[in-house]
């Protein structure tokens, strides 16, 4: 099948799914008109999308954790904690790494290990393997939306099982996750596995059936420039409107400079919507989530939750519907269900004191509003450029030249060329701008701005000082 941004035709569409449900035998028990009445049966209040419209409309930011255990049993449990303990607006179903990998055989094995120990031995919930009836019950036990953290490249039986077992959204798109979590995958496979899951999300709302779809930010652990965040968020909002999506949330990860993440913010859904207009849609609906700092958190538990507070400050000044957080447990390992519930409070009561406030729009926030604006556009236009019109050809021949880069991505099709480093103020520049397609204007500011923190901090901004920048935020306080 030849990669193109072409909605793919009903006969394309049955045969791989023909192919994707055979990938295990749960796969046989996905049964699409059963699927649809189930999904139609459900309250409002447990639609994913439902819920995010409603937010937006009323300017409410959500609180959406992370969390998933072996056990089905277990998981139960631990969306009750974050549900009553913590407060969660919208509720997890991460994956485990077996099922991510598409190892459902290892995750058999996991599952079997954690009945025998009492204890899970996989870091999230084998969906696959238990297939749709079983998992079922999670949505059954609880009372808000569910969504699917897969955190896979490999999206397409995941999908199915989820989306059929009630959960109404689902995390990942086809260029973040194959950058984040795969060393060999070409971004063109990324791509079509995506494109398979946005057709069945716009097969169900053909039917009715509402599923939120949400691009997930870059989950590398590293600072990303938000002109590279927002220009690929674009570039796979156009692919999922591609295959008929219609209901979707761009997410990017906080780099804790508050003027800047607030600009990214702010400026993020002008510019969807600008080349949406330009693609001729007119009806898709965004909403902007904001993911907790993604990189190494402190030891203590106290630096940890002042982390915690100040994503939650920036969401809220920065208008994001929802708020992806994190725990005081990051630097440990897999956080327990208490800790993640605490997590979940914390930033709810920060919201809560916030009472929906905005970050005046002064000239600091304007100015970074207008260079993220224009980096992302510089990278996405190139993009467009390189495809002739085709967003999914333009990111794959993007990539090729460089043209579209991460920094840091342990995906071996990406360059790895662009070098972030922090200014004088704490706002993410260019160390090393690679391939990006980027103009004398954006250029002189960067240097103009890594210029200044030389000057105040009188030490010469280098490679040695980025990978500083990266751990910063974990390091004591002095």
């Amino acid at each position: 099948m030849e990669l193109s941004n072409k909605r793919w035709s009903d006969a394309c569409f049955k045969k791989e799914r023909e192919k994707a449900l055979s990938l295990w035998p749960t796969g046989r028990e996905v049964d699409t008109e059963e699927v649809i009445a189930y999904h139609l049966s459900l309250p409002e209040e447990k639609n994913y999308g439902k819920v995010v419209r409603k937010a937006k409309l009323e300017g409410h930011t959500l609180v959406q954790p992370r969390g998933g255990v072996a056990l089905i049993d277990e998981h139960i449990k631990l969306l009750r904690c974050l549900q009553d303990e913590g407060g969660a607006d919208l509720l997890p179903a991460t994956t485990d790494t077996y099922t991510r990998n598409m190892k459902f055989h290892e995750a058999q094995r996991g599952i079997e290990e954690s009945i025998a120990t009492g204890r899970s031995m996989l870091n999230g919930l084998p969906v696959v393997n238990y297939g749709p009836g079983k998992v079922r019950r999670v949505v059954e036990a609880v009372d808000r939306p569910i969504m699917a953290l897969s955190g896979t490249p490999f999206p397409r039986l995941t999908s199915e099982i989820t989306i059929a077992a009630g959960f109404s959204g689902y995390l990942g798109a086809g260029i973040s996750y194959p950058c984040s979590y795969i060393k060999s995958m070409k971004l063109e496979e990324g791509i079509k596995n995506y494109q398979y899951l946005d057709r069945l999300c716009s097969y169900y709302a053909e039917h009715g059936v509402l599923i939120h779809r949400e691009q997930p930010g870059f989950l590398t652990g590293t600072l990303i420039p938000p002109g590279i965040g927002i220009a690929v968020g674009v570039l796979e909002i156009l692919l999922a409107a591609g295959q008929g999506v219609r209901h979707y949330s761009v997410g990017l990860a906080q780099n804790l400079d508050v003027a800047q993440d607030v600009a990214a913010l702010r400026v993020y859904e002008e510019v969807c919507q600008h080349y949406l207009k330009k693609a001729g849609i007119n009806d898709m609906f965004i909403s902007v989530a904001t993911h907790q700092w993604m990189q190494a958190f402190p030891p203590h538990e106290a630096e940890a939750f002042s982390v915690i507070v100040m994503g939650a400050i920036i969401a809220v000044l920065g208008g994001a519907t929802q708020v992806i957080t994190k725990t005081s447990h990051e630097a440990i390992g897999i956080p327990s269900m208490e800790a993640n519930a605490a997590g979940v409070r914390t930033t709810r009561k920060a919201i809560e004191m916030m009472r929906k406030f905005r970050l005046p729009l002064d000239d600091e926030v304007k100015g970074e509003m207008e260079m993220i604006r224009k980096e992302a556009m510089a990278i996405i236009d190139k993009a467009l450029e390189l495809g002739d019109g085709d967003v999914a050809v333009g990111v794959v021949r993007g990539f090729e030249a460089g043209a579209i880069d991460i920094p840091w991505a342990p995906n071996v099709h990406t360059r790895g060329e662009v070098i972030p480093v922090r200014d004088g103020k704490g706002a993410v520049r260019y160390l090393r701008t690679g391939n990006l397609p980027f103009g004398k204007e954006i250029l002189e500011y960067n240097a103009s701005k890594i210029k200044e923190r030389e000057e105040k901090s009188a030490v010469n901004v280098d490679y040695e000082l980025a990978c500083y920048d990266i751990l910063e935020i974990c390091k004591p306080c002095v």
